[in-house]
Parts: structure tokens; C-alpha cells; sequence
């Protein structure tokens, strides 16, 4: 499908050709190992082994380069396998890479816990600031990894001016992409190297599967990374790939949805005599409000604020709520809140990424707007 239509379009149509036997518009769930060969090494359409490739894999991956622009989509069984594959593909004992002050806390624990341990060193710094992003550079450093908006202080990053940083340097951008999703944001257009995907979240859309994805435009990068994400073997599951394929078809109009809400959300908490903060890109005092307007084209489902009355009655808040579900994840079409300090950023504790304790997250959803409202109003007493 040609990448001249609409992302409306591709989110649709990319990937997703009728079935050649059958003429069904949906693809087939190929829920198979392997595959007759047409003769010793004669492998029929390329497929030998499912780890290697699957036809129902192969659609979604197909989609996902063209909803990011980029030259290749891998799809892996978690957002964490996805980033593991990455890193295993653009680091050796020695490397260093500079990562996020805010980020979620499954990266900093892939990093701090799992990459150190392989000899792979990092630094800290406030992604917001490209000046502090420069000095945090080595010699040896390989990688710069942001996320925009971060998690869970939705922070913004100037995805331009930092991959001048790292091109400069001679390292490589990556952007996790996971809260805008590619219909609100394109870093690959704006300069990265790499888009990490949880499409376990929006992506998916329906809170129903697990999954990961990696994509890039540079030929040389997609074949190691297609020869690593063999090699290592966390794919996608065909199921899997099925579920998150048709959760993109409604990603768009989900995102406006989401983000009507959230923008709704986000008024109503600042005009709140309990909350001290609001963090939501959306909003004109938000630090990075310019920048985001620049490279997003809405400012997406997440919302975040600090309460008052501080870390205790931050979890009251999360107790109370009905509507929102207290619960980890995020970017299903129902809406969740979590108290992150200790439930998907307790690994974070005690580290530069630790985050404030009065901290709630918001994953705003698709239902009525009003009565996302009342229950955070009740929530918040």
C-alpha cells in the first residue's frame, strides 16, 4: 500500500491484504510452528519456522512501518522484549547511553538491573533539556533513550534538537513512542533512529494482550535487529499479533476520544482545591506545552497530578475512584488510575527516577466524559 494515503487509511489497509484463498478481509490467525518447504531450502512464500516468521506477524509488522514511516516494523511478545532486543543490537560491554530522568520504571530496571550487569554503562539526565542531554554524553556513548511524553510525569522532549545531539555525538536516538502512539507523533520524521513501541497499550487499545514493537528506517539497523529478534526469540505470538492488529484499525478515532477526555480531565483537576499539580502537555503552563505542540498533533490520553494532601491521601484518591479502575497499564478504552510511587514505579525507588510520592497517573479512556468527571470529583472528595 502506498504511504501517500492517510494514517486513517493505512491503520486500516496496511498489512492487512484479503486472504488469496479465501478472499477474507481480515487476516488469517496462521497458528502454526512450521511449514512444508517446496523441496530442501525451497521455502514457500519465506517461511520455514514461526520464530523466524509468521504470515499473521508478518501483517502487523508490515503495518506498523508504515503507520511510523519507517522502512521496518518488528513486533515482539512485550514492550521489554522489544527494548532488550534493541539494546542487545546497538550495544557491546563498554557502551554507555544516556537515558531519561522520567521514565517508565520496567526501562529503568532493564537498565539498572539487567544492561549494567552486561557491562553496558548510562547517566541520567533531563531529556527536556538539550543542554543537560550534551553534557551527559561520553566518549562512549551509543544511544540517547527518551520518552515523550515520559512516564509518568509526561514530560516532553524535543525530539529534533536531541537527535541532533546524538548524530553529533555519533550515537543513535530512540524514542519510545508509547504514549502518543504514531497518530499523534512521528519521531522518525523528526530525526530518531529507533521507535520502541508497548503495544500492549494503546496500540492494542483493549487492554487483551501483551506485545512490543521496534521500527526503523536504516536498512543496515532493520537486519540486525530482524537477525536478533530471531536469534533471541521473543516474538509476537500469532494471537497476539491479530489482537494488536485490530486494535490499530480504531487507533485513530480512539486517540481523539482519548484525548478529548483527558483534555476535559486535566481542566477539571487544576480548578481542584486538592490537587497542587497537573501534568498534561495539553496545557499552556506545562513546560513543554510549545514543543509538544510542534511535534504532536494532539496532546494525547495521559494525565497525571500531585494531591494535596500528600502521599496517603494520593492513595485514597485511588481507592475511591469507581469508574477509573485502580490498576497497572495503560491506553485501553477504559480508564485506569494508578498510584505509580508504589505500583508501576516502585523500581525505581531510591534512584534519580523515583517519583513524587502524592503522584497519581490517569489512563483517561473513551467513555462519557462527564462521568469520567464525577467519579474523579467523588474520588477526590
Amino acid at each position: 500500500m502506498s504511504d501517500q494515503h492517510s494514517f486513517e487509511t493505512l491503520a486500516i489497509h496496511a498489512g492487512n491484504t484479503a486472504d488469496p484463498l479465501t478472499g477474507a478481509v481480515v487476516p488469517p490467525i496462521y497458528q502454526v510452528s512450521t511449514y512444508k518447504q517446496d523441496g530442501v531450502g525451497g521455502l514457500r512464500g519465506g517461511y520455514e519456522y514461526s520464530r523466524s516468521a509468521n504470515p499473521t506477524r508478518t501483517a502487523l509488522e508490515e503495518n506498523l512501518a508504515a503507520l511510523e514511516g519507517g522502512r521496518r516494523g518488528l513486533a515482539f511478545a512485550s514492550g521489554l522484549a522489544a527494548e532488550d532486543c534493541l539494546l542487545r543490537t546497538l550495544l557491546t560491554p563498554g557502551d554507555h547511553v544516556v537515558i531519561p530522568n522520567d521514565a517508565y520504571g520496567g526501562t529503568f530496571r532493564l537498565f539498572a538491573k539487567v544492561a549494567s550487569r552486561w557491562g553496558v554503562e548510562f547517566s541520567v539526565a533531563d531529556t527536556s533539556d538539550v543542554a543537560a542531554v550534551r553534557a551527559a554524553l561520553t566518549p562512549r556513548t551509543k544511544a540517547i533513550w527518551v520518552e515523550t511524553p515520559s512516564n509518568p510525569l509526561l514530560g516532553i522532549t524535543d525530539i529534533a534538537a536531541v537527535a541532533q545531539v546524538a548524530h553529533d555525538a555519533g550515537a543513535r536516538l530512540v524514542v519510545d513512542n508509547t504514549f502518543a502512539s504514531p497518530y499523534l507523533q512521528q519521531p522518525l520524521a523528526l530525526g530518531a533512529d529507533a521507535v520502541v513501541h508497548s503495544t500492549t497499550k494503546y496500540m492494542g487499545g483493549h487492554s487483551d494482550v501483551v506485545g512490543g514493537a521496534l521500527v526503523v528506517s536504516d536498512p543496515e539497523l532493520a537486519e540486525e535487529l530482524a537477525y536478533h529478534q530471531n536469534a533471541m526469540g521473543a516474538v509476537a505470538g500469532p494471537f497476539d499479533a491479530w489482537l494488536v492488529l485490530r486494535g490499530i484499525k480504531t487507533l485513530a478515532v480512539r486517540m481523539d476520544r482519548h484525548t478529548e477526555n483527558a483534555t476535559k480531565v486535566a481542566d477539571l483537576l487544576t480548578r481542584h482545591p486538592k490537587v497542587s499539580q497537573v501534568l498534561y502537555p495539553g496545557l499552556p503552563e506545562h513546560p513543554g506545552h510549545e514543543v509538544a505542540a510542534k511535534q504532536m498533533k494532539a496532546f494525547g490520553g495521559m494525565v497525571s497530578f500531585r494531591v494535596a494532601g500528600g502521599e496517603e491521601a494520593a492513595v485514597e484518591v485511588c481507592n475511591r475512584a469507581k469508574l477509573f479502575t485502580l490498576g497497572e497499564s495503560l491506553g485501553g478504552v477504559e480508564s485506569l488510575l494508578e498510584h505509580p510511587g508504589r505500583m508501576t514505579h516502585a523500581s525505581a525507588a531510591g534512584s534519580p527516577l523515583e517519583v513524587p510520592a502524592d503522584l497519581v497517573r490517569l489512563s483517561v479512556g473513551i467513555e462519557n466524559g462527564d462521568d469520567l468527571i464525577a467519579d474523579l470529583t467523588q474520588a477526590l472528595g
